[in-house]
């Protein structure tokens, strides 16, 4: 795929984030971050405010550690638990209810899917470049690529005997709409997964944290009655495949720290912040 205008866009987004990160100490300036990215201190301050919603400053107070550990503890005040059991949101824009999630049968992923047929195609999010496939029954794989080849080659591990066929369907178009900020009519999407129960369970929970929130592996752990398992449920985090849908992004370590992320921990900070700063915008504010 052609490198479009949108992509390295997000790639000096990326890059500056990633040095907001490393340098929050001392609270870069405006004119650092720009000369990072090797654009003018205008030029950046547009771009970033027109991909965020929010000015530099405000972002950075959204991927502060201080800022994700007052989430955390405002959220045993609120009505996080609520939300958890019953499914509702605070904001039509969530996509939260709009997911469910189908596991597949031991016939249709047997013998490497063999019986499976995939469509897939790539696409431009506010995160960079994506991989989409689905079978008849639903998406069943979105991932953040660096690559379309190697992309296309992590997915075909997954289903390595399926038949594939590069074709954009309406399901991987709507996909991408919860992307859009004005979109509030969202389609109801169908998760077609190979997941263990277990694993199906973890992501049906990361489903329930509503967006601009955070949680933990100790708190998925218990509100899916596995107390004590928050490495096993680390883990199965960790094999979602079903990026940014699926939000394994909120979930972070309870000292406040973001942590890794399977799709590179920047772009983790980068879709925590975008989140909130779409929650709360406020766009006029300079670094």
């Amino acid at each position: 795929m052609t490198i479009t205008q949108q992509q390295i866009n997000y790639e000096r987004i990326a890059k500056a984030i990633a040095y907001i990160q490393h340098n929050f100490r001392h609270q870069p300036s405006l004119e650092e971050l720009a000369a990072h990215v090797h654009i003018s201190p205008f030029h950046f301050q547009r771009l970033f405010t027109e991909w965020a919603g929010t000015s530099p400053k405000k972002f950075l107070q959204y991927i502060s550690v201080s800022y994700a550990k007052s989430l955390l503890e405002n959220q045993k005040h609120t009505v996080f638990e609520t939300v958890y059991e019953t499914g509702l949101t605070s904001s039509s824009r969530l996509h939260d209810l709009f997911v469910q999630i189908e596991g597949m049968t031991p016939a249709e992923y047997k013998n490497g899917g063999q019986d499976l047929t995939i469509y897939y195609s790539f696409s431009f999010t506010p995160f960079g470049e994506s991989l989409i496939a689905s079978t008849e029954k639903g998406l069943c794989y979105m991932a953040f690529v660096e690559d379309t080849t190697q992309g296309f080659y992590d997915l075909k591990k997954k289903f390595p005997n399926a038949t594939y066929i590069k074709k954009e369907l309406d399901i991987h178009r709507e996909v991408n709409g919860i992307f859009n900020r004005e979109n509030t009519n969202l389609p109801q999407l169908k998760l077609h997964l190979k997941g263990t129960p277990f694993q199906l369970k973890v992501w049906e929970a990361l489903l329930k944290i509503p967006m601009g929130s955070l949680s933990t592996y100790g708190t998925i752990a218990k509100q899916i009655n596995h107390e004590k398992a928050s490495r096993a449920v680390g883990t199965a985090i960790g094999s979602n495949p079903i990026a940014y849908l699926i939000p394994c992004h909120r979930v972070i370590q309870s000292t406040g720290v973001f942590g890794g992320y399977m799709w590179n921990p920047t772009r983790k900070a980068a879709i925590i912040g975008w989140e909130n700063a779409q929650l709360d915008p406020e766009q006029d504010e300079t670094i």
